[in-house]
């Protein structure tokens, strides 16, 4: 089982997307996926027509109290999974701080599902808290994307300098462009000179296209929708790339 997080400090820079798009195409690709929602606004839960809702809510889960495996739910798509968000994860933070080794417990509640799953997505709300350590320290591979600004680079160097501060196990970072927009000048040189400088950038980076947005009025991923647009064709791209980092093996059967 791999884990796979869509992390930013910052918000709206298509973490959503990319984990909705992302945990699709491993399912399509036959892995037997979960998807787990931790942000309290619920857009990938929406995206799936799944109630943002568990109850006992994030209380529960941190606890124990009700197993992560209870909380799940189906979507509409063969393979994929879905553990919907709860306005009461906007309280996580305090509960993992009641709980014993708050930065591994994500970790560990994981862990059970092993045998039921190849990969889990972890959609993350924007923010440095005891929760994204908690993730940073749960993911194979961390996925960041970023829009081409000066300060969107400086968070990435944030974050990584962060990580490098880990003992023993950390993710392995996935950095890409998101939302880029090649006829603004900055977009495009930020593009240009960043990946050359860091060996942890995608080469994939993923367009500002309508398409994207038009997941909210769909409620689909783009590549069942849209499966010939560009933005399904650079998805595709990204989940190979995060794939290969991650050292994913075939899934079973194939």
């Amino acid at each position: 089982m791999k884990i796979f997080a869509t992390y930013n400090i910052k918000g709206g820079v298509g973490k959503t997307s990319t984990a909705v798009n992302l945990a699709y195409l491993a399912a399509r690709d036959g892995y037997r996926v979960l998807l787990w929602d931790l942000d309290p606004q619920a857009a990938a839960s929406f995206l799936f027509r799944v109630r943002p809702r568990v109850k006992g809510g994030g209380k529960a889960l941190i606890r124990g109290t009700r197993s992560v495996d209870d909380a799940i739910k189906g979507t509409d798509f063969d393979g994929l999974d879905l553990l919907p968000a709860d306005f009461t994860y906007r309280n996580l933070d305090l509960m993992l701080d009641s709980a014993r080794k708050p930065a591994r417990r994500l970790a560990s509640l994981l862990a059970p599902l092993q045998a039921e799953y190849d990969v889990i997505v972890l959609d993350c709300p924007p923010s440095i808290s005891l929760l994204s350590e908690s993730v940073l320290h749960a993911a194979d591979v961390l996925l960041v994307p970023l829009i081409p600004t000066t300060l969107s680079v400086r968070t990435l160097e944030q974050l990584t300098d962060f990580i490098g501060g880990f003992d023993g196990r950390a993710p392995k970072v996935l950095a890409f462009f998101s939302m880029i927009d090649r006829r603004k000048r900055l977009h495009t040189q930020i593009a240009q000179d960043l990946p050359a400088q860091r060996p942890d950038f995608a080469t994939t980076a993923i367009p500002a296209l309508s398409v994207i947005e038009q997941m909210s009025v769909q409620r689909a991923p783009v590549a069942e929708f849209s499966p010939r647009s560009q933005a399904a064709l650079r998805y595709a791209e990204l989940w190979r790339e995060a794939r290969e980092r991650a050292g994913l093996g075939a899934p079973a059967g194939s």
